[in-house]
């Protein structure tokens, strides 16, 4: 009974929608049918939209996390200004993806501040956005992801490292260990429930990159959340956006489990 208003809750706002979106993707005006699916995996769109999403997370993740614990490392040297850098960081947290999206257009386009800078130097401007070149498009997704997303991963490693002892540190300096054997062996392994909150959030968030690629480059870099868009607005078919949701959904859901498992303490307990 006590845990009865928490289960309506996530029944009502999770449960329900998943099995209407199910039933969504797998019906038609004949009842149930996979030509919903078909179709989504028959289009040209779907699986370079897969691959793009899935090699955004590859490359994105591991730098976010390296430039999100080395900022954390670095304040928690206590370095003069460190509040000032802690304020700095989080800027983009308060941008919205579109805007971030328009910040970067206005660098990478043809005519933006990085072709100007070039001129400057007497050096030929670069289609940085051309369908064209697809790995200076994939390129200029990556920078603007990292530069309004790692501050998220940023305030939650600072959060861990708040509630990690000194002591610990301390004492095995004393023991002789180096600065890189105390972050491997001390601080990382105390990290690890917030690297798991961080991990799960960022994957699942990567997952659903839009905005940010939709103001660089429209649909000439697929991704999955952009391809629901263009069959939920632009195709008018909201059982195939459905379906390619569904999708996002079990990449989410594996991602998550994947997490759990492969940071779980060693007794077992995640």
């Amino acid at each position: 009974m006590l845990i009865a208003p928490s289960l309506i809750f996530l029944t009502a706002l999770f449960a329900w929608p998943l099995v209407a979106g199910i039933g969504q993707a797998l019906t038609g005006p004949g009842g149930f049918t996979l030509a919903n699916v078909r179709r989504m995996l028959d289009d040209p769109y779907f699986w370079p939209a897969t691959r793009n999403t899935a090699l955004l997370i590859v490359v994105l993740i591991p730098l976010q996390f390296a430039l999100a614990i080395a900022m954390a490392l670095l304040l928690r040297a206590r370095p003069r200004f460190a509040g000032v850098y802690f304020y700095i960081w989080v800027i983009p947290l308060a941008i919205s993806d579109l805007a971030a999206g328009l910040v970067w257009l206005a660098v990478f386009t043809d005519r933006g501040y990085l072709n100007s800078a070039l001129a400057h130097l007497q050096i030929d401007g670069y289609a940085w956005l051309s369908y064209q070149h697809p790995v200076t498009m994939f390129l200029a997704v990556v920078v603007a992801e990292l530069w309004r997303s790692t501050s998220l991963v940023f305030v939650i490693v600072v959060a861990g490292m708040q509630s990690i002892p000194r002591d610990y540190d301390e004492a095995a300096a004393v023991f002789g260990a180096s600065y890189w054997q105390r972050l491997r062996k001390v601080i990382l392994p105390q990290l690890r429930p917030s690297l798991q909150v961080a991990l799960i959030l960022r994957t699942i968030l990567a997952l659903e990159t839009f905005a940010v690629a939709q103001a660089l480059t429209g649909r000439n870099l697929p991704l999955l959340v952009g391809e629901t868009y263009q069959w939920y607005s632009v195709l008018q078919n909201p059982n195939v956006a459905t379906a390619i949701a569904l999708v996002i959904l079990a990449l989410s859901m594996l991602a998550a489990f994947g997490y759990l498992r492969a940071l779980r303490e060693p007794g077992g307990q995640p």
